[in-house]
């Protein structure tokens, strides 16, 4: 543990000796625990943060968001490579594995744990490790690796345990042929095929990356189409791409059983198909991390998926403990949740709630190509009867990607007919989750700043993948009457 300035060390009401006591404590150290934890510290708070892993960051940096696009960023340069036309060896390519890979995947693993470390010690916080449970609202038990418990003590607690993939207690995860999104980095073998169970971000993203790396991949989809919280024309998109590069959809469908065989795993649907792969991937929900934390002691009750309510502050039930991150639900995004613990760290020195989420939140999703939005979809404006149109770009008409090789992909922007407000951006291609920031800074402008119209009477570098909004905007324009 690092050191800090520590406050008295009072006695709790059931006699519990403490041994330090801080203004807040933060129990979790990914993105919205640092968010807190960090927002807390700036304004004079002495603050503590509790983490169980051996090292800080939490799910998003060693089983999540950072390893899954490491993963995506090396598989994506080999899908380049094998389309690249150049005369080079093609042995490169076929002696890359998915264990191969994992070595850049590791480097920046440890990179990024160094870096936020150095945000607790400059700040001040020390980080203990262990398991926290709450004994009160104010008391919390942290058992460590050795089984030894401590207890430090807080005016102010903020949960920000994150969530782990949901497990069902008929499914063995305890094979090495079955796999959910954290275990899934320790794969310690190089299989030709894989069916991975679940079609959401996380099993679309993974899709991508096994069937980069030459795997036969069969993605079962529980609901009718794939990532439908989307615009209907990029996930139609999307799931064009993946029939074109070889994966096999299975839409509406459920698992009725899950066998592991001599030679693999053996997935008996509901509909009465068999499929059989060298292994499956399990990624069909999440579950929020507070089954260990001893909510009962405190009167705060999760809810059947392990999330925690919350109000406008990011406060719970409990006055004095708030909650951030995955374990209060959506939007379930890394970079959500560190605004969320800034602006609950705010609340809970003021008081009141001095700021709030953006209005439109973007979505980022690294599948190969990516896809990238924000704002309204088109089955949403034509539900809420706004009069809207369309502009679209093709990025293989433009230069820049003419250059890169990049022939799959647009940009879509829907502004209103009448006050050419831009209404919402979505992206399909290399890149998408850079471009669509752009859009974005133009949304979010206030009365006739935000127009379409921007994008026409700017002037953009040339070559560069953001002229798609000019060329876009135009297209979008000329349909109008």
């Amino acid at each position: 543990m690092t050191t800090s300035k520590k406050k008295a060390k009072p006695q709790t009401p059931n006699n519990v000796s403490i041994s330090a006591h801080y203004d807040a404590i933060v129990i979790g150290t990914g993105p919205g625990g640092e968010g807190a934890a960090m927002g807390l510290s700036k304004q004079g708070k002495t603050v503590a943060v509790i983490e169980r892993a051996p090292e800080v960051g939490g799910g998003c940096t060693h089983w999540g968001t950072i390893p899954s696009k490491a993963l995506r960023h090396s598989v994506s340069r080999v899908v380049e490579f094998k389309k690249s036309g150049f005369d080079l060896n093609s042995n490169v390519s076929e002696k890359i594995t998915f264990q191969s890979i994992l070595k850049h995947t590791e480097r920046v693993i440890k990179d990024q744990v160094d870096l936020r470390k150095g945000f607790y010690v400059r700040n001040n916080c020390p980080i203990y490790r262990g398991e926290a449970s709450f004994v009160t609202n104010k008391i919390l038990a942290i058992r460590n690796a050795a089984g030894e418990v401590e207890h430090i003590g807080a005016e102010q607690i903020v949960i920000a345990t994150g969530s782990r993939p949901y497990r069902p207690s008929d499914v063995n995860f305890n094979s090495r042929r079955i796999y959910d999104s954290d275990t899934i980095l320790s794969l310690d073998h190089q299989p030709k095929s894989i069916i991975i169970y679940g079609a959401g971000v996380i099993g679309s993203e993974y899709a991508s990356i096994f069937r980069g790396l030459g795997l036969r991949v069969d993605l079962i989809n529980t609901r009718d189409r794939l990532l439908s919280f989307l615009d209907t024309e990029v996930t139609d998109s999307l799931s064009y791409h993946f029939w074109n590069s070889g994966v096999v959809i299975r839409n509406s469908e459920s698992y009725e059983k899950i066998t592991e065989t001599e030679h693999g795993v053996e997935v008996h649907l509901e509909s009465g198909k068999k499929m059989r792969a060298d292994c499956l991937l399990f990624a069909n929900g999440r579950t929020g991390n507070t089954n260990t934390l001893g909510l009962e002691n405190i009167g705060l009750k999760a809810n059947s998926r392990g999330q925690v309510d919350v109000n406008e502050h990011y406060q719970t039930t409990v006055d004095n403990i708030y909650a951030v991150g995955d374990v209060i639900g959506y939007p379930s995004l890394a970079s959500a949740a560190y605004d969320q613990g800034r602006i609950a760290a705010k609340a809970m020195i003021s008081g009141n709630n001095e700021g709030e989420l953006t209005r439109d939140i973007p979505t980022g999703i690294y599948t190969i190509p990516e896809i990238s939005s924000v704002g309204k979809t088109e089955q949403e404006l034509t539900e809420l009867k706004v009069p809207y149109e369309v502009g679209r770009a093709q990025f293989k008409h433009l230069a820049r990607a003419q250059i890169g090789g990049v022939n799959v992909g647009f940009l879509k922007l829907l502004f209103h007919r009448d006050t050419k407000q831009l209404l919402g951006i979505h992206c399909f291609g290399e890149r998408s989750s850079e471009i669509v920031h752009i859009g974005q800074a133009i949304m979010e402008q206030k009365g006739e700043g935000n127009n379409i119209e921007y994008f026409v009477n700017t002037t953009f570098n040339y070559p560069t993948m953001a002229e798609a909004y000019r060329v876009a905007a135009l297209n979008g324009l000329n349909r109008l009457f």
